[in-house]
């Protein structure tokens, strides 16, 4: 099987990712479960309360997951895996920031997903924005992808080990 090679973390959302995962444990397959398996569980398979979050997405013009799922479905098929569209490191624009907290000079603990949490909440996305660093529209992505991030992993997980490299 080819994988994919882009940057598959750019291209979903951190609620998509958790959506498909939720999605690839309950079904248990010996066979990889698609991007087309996956929406034909969301369409007619879903539990009750997965369903009622996902109709949660519909509100301040956001797309909804299964919106955002078609589009991948779109871009890259339906055989595709689903769990490519996984991640477990940092996209591109968190991975900026996460190097921002590490390197900070006056940072005498290591830097944990935490730590970056709080610089997020502080502002260094805006100004990594200022700076041209990050664009707005990935600013608006950190905190929700940094929370996923800590959901999954934990607080106290070392940032360093989320960074992607490329």
């Amino acid at each position: 099987m080819i994988r994919n090679s882009i940057d598959i973390a750019s291209r979903v959302s951190p609620e998509l990712t958790a959506l498909i995962e939720s999605v690839i444990n309950l079904l248990e397959s010996d066979e990889p479960v698609t991007l087309g398996t996956i929406r034909n569980f969301i369409s007619n398979d879903m539990p009750e309360e997965l369903s009622e979050s996902e109709h949660m997405h519909h509100f301040d013009n956001q797309e909804s997951l299964v919106d955002e799922l078609d589009e991948l479905i779109a871009g890259f098929g339906e055989s595709a895996p689903g769990v490519d569209f996984i991640y477990s490191c940092a996209s591109e624009p968190l991975s900026r920031v996460i190097e921002v907290v590490i390197n900070d000079e006056n940072r005498e603990n290591m830097a944990t997903l935490a730590t970056v949490r709080e610089a997020i909440l502080g502002g260094i996305g805006s100004r990594m924005v200022g700076d041209g660093v990050l664009d707005e529209e990935e600013d608006d992505q950190l905190l929700p992808e940094i929370d996923n991030l800590i959901a999954r992993y934990s607080a106290d997980a070392p940032a360093e080990e989320y960074l992607r490299y490329e």
